[in-house]
């Protein structure tokens, strides 16, 4: 079988929009000087030097062109939400430039999208039905008008080192509307691809670090997932495209995945693996009942047309617990709610992102305005209300850290806050009045780039309703000043950010690394060095400061006595983070 390619990932986070970036990007990809062949275009204002070859494309003239990251190209402007990209996208490394000026604002701005939606919140598990993937994902627009086709499951690109197309729809909205309206999603990754696979320009895993490599995709696609609120407890399917079974290819992909998936179990995800039958899901076969530790789910590429999950080359006693998806037929085009998109079919029986529950009236309505992250602290800005008692006040809920019971989420209950004043919600609501909006800081113990979920509270008939979700990225809670060191040992003032009257319990230590020689075996070897100096706790409470001294342990005092002078790292810990500072420390002796 010759299977196509599929490599796809969402553009950076701002895009590339200053010329010296692009240029630098064009020197990568062609490697070349930067001035040899360059030619000057003009756009939003400003002169951008890119390579003298390339086509430059205008998007705004060109309304629907595929924006293709795996070609010498030069794009200028925003991809089109209604992209006509082909399924079968050409696989190779990310080399086109994209000028987009309204990627920043995107990645910085707080998003502002009130609307309703659906149905109870989204979960993980199994799914039985058709499916299809595509290039790049459909607009919601594009997505609604589907409802009237036989697919309820959908392929969305996440991320990952080979690309092919941009993804202007993906984001925590669109995957908190798609689930809410019945959707099914089968988030895919990726990466690198076997040594000698059918992808000649695609970055490689390098066999000799194949589990690190494994190990570091698992890491970025899950950092991925978190940025469009696919939390813990998610499937992620690495695309490992078709290769030739030799001995060492065979190995460094079985390596790979298996660092892969046990990375994924480590983070609180599921690991899922696509591949061709007669190359990666062959070899991943051939070790079931070996100690090997395999995927949890399987999704097979086997153009025969069959809309089943059995396949000839996997045992029918491996992975049989609705742990499959056949993709059956390659790229073409299917039109329904006279939208039209290149796809490829699936039939679905394993891990999704989604919820089978159907729309219900009862359920409240809503939306999310805002979400924001101050030091130890979430902002969420939105409206909802029950139909079933429209003058009611409802009661908020909001997780952190991904969806209602995912593992590692924190719940935190608002109670009735929904009771401020929105004239747009009254003139779209006459019945309701204008008494439902809500404003609130949440006091939390996460931190960094942390996925938050707002919930409206159902009253009457029906089930809680997701507002949204969307990934700040949430400082900690602490900082410190007036670092110096003393005769005793290091004095800090530590502030804590939290709320008047909160408990800010932590402690402090100080660490120092060095490289010292020591002989082993009759050679002499260079090895580095941790060692601790001092530690103490500390007590605050919030929007509280207070200075504290670190005293040297005997250890350290030792320790700095016998080398002068030591690189120290100051550690200040709370519930939820910590901050690190450097400064060197003197002998007095």
């Amino acid at each position: 079988m010759r299977e196509r390619s599929r490599l796809r990932q969402p553009l950076s986070r701002p895009a590339l929009a200053f010329a010296g970036l692009l240029l630098a990007l064009s020197c990568l990809a062609l490697g070349a000087a930067p001035l040899a062949a360059a030619k000057t275009v003009r756009f939003d204002g400003r002169r951008i030097e890119v390579p003298a070859s390339w086509p430059v494309y205008r998007l705004a003239q060109h309304p629907g062109m595929c924006v293709r990251m795996d070609r010498r190209a030069v794009y200028l402007g925003s991809p089109a939400a209604n992209q006509r990209c082909p399924a079968d996208a050409a696989v190779g490394r990310r080399r086109a430039i994209l000028v987009d000026p309204a990627a920043g604002a995107r990645a910085s701005a707080l998003p502002v999208a009130p609307r309703a939606l659906g149905s109870t919140p989204a979960s993980s598990g199994p799914f039985t039905g058709l499916g299809f993937d595509t290039c790049s994902a459909p607009s919601s627009k594009a997505m609604a008008a589907w409802r009237e086709s036989p697919y309820r499951a959908v392929g969305v690109y996440i991320g990952g080192l080979n690309s092919a197309c941009s993804q202007p729809n993906l984001t925590g909205s669109w995957v908190a509307t798609q689930t809410e309206a019945g959707w099914h999603l089968i988030p895919t990754y990726v990466g690198r691809q076997a040594p000698g696979g059918s992808c000649s320009s695609c970055a490689a895993i390098t066999p000799a670090k194949a589990a690190a490599q494994g190990t570091a995709a698992a890491e970025d696609a899950v950092a991925q997932a978190a940025a469009i609120a696919i939390g813990p407890g998610s499937p992620i399917y690495f695309d490992m495209e078709s290769y030739t079974r030799t001995s060492s290819a065979t190995t460094a992909v079985l390596t790979f995945l298996e660092a892969w998936t046990r990375k994924l179990h480590q983070l609180d995800y599921v690991s899922g693996v696509y591949s061709s039958s007669a190359s990666g899901i062959a070899d991943l076969a051939a070790k079931v009942g070996s100690g090997y530790l395999p995927p949890d789910d399987l999704w097979i590429a086997n153009w025969n047309g069959q809309k089943s999950t059995s396949d000839p080359v996997v045992p029918a006693s491996a992975w049989a617990n609705h742990q499959r998806i056949h993709q059956y037929r390659g790229g073409h085009d299917e039109t329904y709610g006279g939208v039209t998109i290149n796809i490829d079919n699936d039939y679905v029986e394993g891990a999704t992102v989604g919820d089978a529950s159907s729309q219900s009236a009862d359920d409240p309505v809503g939306g999310l305005d805002l979400v924001g992250a101050h030091p130890g602290q979430v902002r969420v800005r939105g409206w909802a209300l029950d139909p079933d008692a429209p003058t009611e006040t409802l009661d908020v809920r909001v997780t952190i850290g991904g969806r209602a019971g995912a593992r590692g989420a924190l719940e935190y209950d608002l109670g009735p806050i929904a009771n401020l004043s929105r004239n747009d919600i009254g003139a779209e609501y006459p019945e309701a009045g204008p008494l439902h909006g809500f404003d609130a800081n949440v006091v939390t113990t996460k931190s960094g780039s942390q996925p938050v979920c707002v919930y409206a509270v159902n009253t009457g008939l029906g089930g809680d309703k997701l507002l949204g979700c969307e990934t700040p990225k949430i400082p900690v809670a602490i900082a410190f000043t007036h670092l110096q060191e003393t005769r005793r040992g290091v004095q800090v003032r530590i502030a804590c950010a939290w709320p008047a009257g909160t408990e800010c319990p932590g402690r402090l230590q100080l660490r120092t690394r060095f490289k010292t020689v020591l002989r082993r075996h009759g050679r002499l070897q260079t090895h580095v060095v941790t060692r601790s100096l001092g530690r103490r706790r500390f007590h605050l409470t919030g929007e509280r400061a207070h200075a504290f001294v670190i005293p040297l342990s005997r250890g350290g005092r030792l320790l700095l006595s016998q080398r002068g002078q030591l690189q120290t790292y100051l550690i200040a810990s709370i519930p939820g983070g910590r901050r690190v500072a450097a400064l060197a420390l003197h002998s007095t002796g």
